[in-house]
């Protein structure tokens, strides 16, 4: 099963990445060096992207199993309102998940069918649950799983908590998706103003060749403009920051 919390590339993906982030790097550092020599030279640099593209994949893949998991609880908790068991409120949701998620492999569908056929081999809940909290990595299903457990050991009542800690949760999935929504004009921002130092060297390269001709010609220029790119990444890097709000 799948391991959230760790993504392998296979190497034609790496490769993909890595040749996409040099041809990038080399169009960059050519706008502010002028020299294919210098250019050339940063282009390793893009050796390093596939581990970044490796985290931001691990975030996706975690952000929508976190909405796919919070239908999942809708799903439970109207079957077990229903008064069904909670074994059978998780076959119940495979088929409104089903619906929801026509496509096979969604994340949520798979995991169910998973702890499915580990019931059907008389595994207990409390242990499928729990490994797909563990692989998983996500705070919301690691609560959901903790008071579900010992629900089960203290013998609570099972579907009341599941019907509080479903909507305490589900609540909290929702703010965090609202949040996201209103950051997403921000990040739009953030992309536009990291490439506006980049369109302002092309057009004053355009425009006034011989203003921006010092920039590129001496050691004096071309070490202002490597400050230029260590303060561009420096902004790339803390606008990301801050535009990475947690619920």
């Amino acid at each position: 099963m799948t391991d959230y919390n760790t993504y392998v590339m296979g190497v034609r993906e790496r490769a993909l990445y890595t040749g996409a982030a040099a041809v990038v790097i080399f169009c960059v550092a050519f706008v502010f060096y002028r020299s294919v020599v210098l250019s050339a030279l940063l282009t390793p640099l893009s050796l390093f992207y596939p581990r970044f593209k490796t985290r931001d994949i691990i975030a996706g893949r975690k952000k929508e199993l976190n909405i796919q998991f919070k239908d999942l609880l809708y799903s439970l908790v109207s079957s077990v309102s229903a008064g069904r068991t909670v074994e059978g409120a998780f076959r119940e949701a495979l088929k409104d998940l089903a619906v929801l998620y026509p496509d096979p492999s969604a994340f949520v569908l798979t995991e169910v069918r998973h702890i499915l056929n580990r019931l059907e081999m008389n595994e207990t809940l409390e242990t499928a649950l729990s490994d797909f909290s563990v692989r998983a990595g996500l705070e919301d299903l690691d609560n959901f799983v903790s008071v579900f457990n010992i629900c089960k050991r203290s013998g609570g009542n099972l579907c009341e908590v599941i019907k509080n800690t479903s909507s305490i949760i589900s609540d909290r999935i929702e703010v965090a998706q609202e949040v996201d929504t209103l950051l997403a004009e921000r990040r739009f921002e953030k992309k536009v103003l990291n490439v506006l130092p980049i369109l302002m060297i092309l057009l004053l390269s355009a425009t006034a060749p011989d203003y921006m001709s010092p920039v590129f010609a001496t050691a004096a220029g071309r070490l202002t403009m490597t400050i230029s790119i260590m303060l561009l990444g420096a902004a790339w890097f803390i606008s990301a920051k801050i535009s990475d709000i947690k619920v």
